[in-house]
């Protein structure tokens, strides 16, 4: 009879549990029953096939998942009228409020100062507050991978890297693509020009063609978020690595790979938390692991062989028990900046990137 008690005790603790677990994730299900507005304020273009893309395609994504009404608002300067413009927002029912660039630091700031109930978010960033988070990929990883790819494409030597501004991000991802290219070619360099702007076509042009004018150049990648780079080297019969997107269907001719954003992967658990209530802020920065960061697919275009070496050192990512940044790193100069067995911090990664490693030549304007 005891026995047959226990048995009987056990299958209703059971069946109670059920009804627990049921009921708990209906509580959760119920939350996304009710539209939630959310605000998406872009540098850029959500039509850019680039960085403003990026994040339209993952909040997308994300709306259908969570039931969002998403109001984007393009083009939107970083200076006052970034506040104006989250003041409207909000003003419209916006409950969450995400801004795509670093440039509209002061800005969202002072906003999630201002108003202590909406929740914040912050490319990029640098800032917290308790309402406000900031977050970014390590694609530092997806800029080695994509260093391997120019190195074993090229055959000049001589690969160009249009890039926007001299700071910590873009410096981290110029080091780890050189990295990557010296790790299967030591004899390649990485030609680097300055565009001076995120966006604006025609100093990207300005940069590509004195890049081109002044090297022997058959690889050209970039960290940019206009496609000018892309377009120039599809008419003039190079190799290009994109960046943010994957645009392989636009350039079918020169386009190899890109490393790209997948947003879907941090909006939708950090919004919902959002929408439990669960949110505090803090700083996000984000491995391949968690995929918000990828390759994009290798065209025909890519050489034999090169998917098999880019897909080992991917594993050796993967398992977290190496980085891009392990020692010994070499600056320019010879100088050992990362001793052997060491690995460079996330904060002198994030804000203190002011060198380049060996095989990196930066063009004087």
């Amino acid at each position: 009879m005891k026995k047959i008690a226990m048995v009987v005790s056990l299958f209703l603790f059971v069946i109670i549990l059920g009804i627990v677990l049921i009921h708990t994730k209906e509580e959760e299900t119920d939350i996304t029953k009710e539209q939630t507005k959310v605000g998406l304020i872009l540098n850029g273009s959500i039509h850019d096939n680039s960085w403003g893309t990026s994040h339209y395609v993952g909040m997308e994504k994300c709306a259908e998942e969570l039931n969002l009404i998403v109001e984007y608002r393009e083009s939107v300067p970083a200076d006052e009228r970034c506040a104006k413009t989250i003041e409207e927002l909000i003003a419209d029912g916006c409950e969450i409020i995400i801004c795509n660039s670093f440039g509209f630091g002061e800005w969202v700031v002072s906003m999630a100062e201002k108003y202590p109930e909406i929740y914040f978010f912050h490319a990029t960033g640098t800032e917290e507050r308790e309402n406000l988070s900031t977050y970014f990929g390590r694609m530092y990883q997806m800029r080695y991978l994509s260093g391997i790819v120019a190195g074993m494409q090229t055959e000049t030597n001589e690969i160009g890297y249009v890039a926007a501004f001299p700071i910590d991000e873009v410096n981290r991802g110029i080091n780890a693509f050189a990295l990557g290219v010296r790790k299967v070619n030591p004899e390649a360099v990485v030609y680097v020009e300055w565009s001076n702007s995120w966006e604006e076509d025609s100093l990207a042009e300005k940069a590509t063609n004195r890049l081109l004018g002044n090297h022997n150049i058959d690889v050209l990648a970039m960290h940019v978020d206009t496609n000018v780079p892309l377009e120039i080297a599809e008419e003039r019969g190079l190799w290009a690595i994109g960046y943010n997107y994957d645009n392989s269907d636009i350039y079918e001719k020169s386009f190899l790979t890109a490393p790209i954003w997948c947003w879907e992967a941090f909006y939708e658990p950090r919004i919902f938390e959002c929408l439990q209530k669960k949110f505090y802020g803090q700083h996000y920065w984000e491995d391949m692991n968690t995929g918000i960061l990828s390759m994009a697919p290798f065209t025909e275009n890519v050489k034999e062989g090169i998917a098999e070496v880019v897909e080992e050192e991917m594993k050796k990512l993967e398992s977290g028990a190496w980085d891009v940044f392990f020692g010994p790193v070499k600056d320019q100069n010879g100088t050992v900046r990362v001793q052997e067995g060491e690995s460079m911090t996330d904060d002198v990664m994030l804000n203190k990137f002011d060198w380049y490693v060996e095989g990196i030549m930066i063009d004087e304007q």
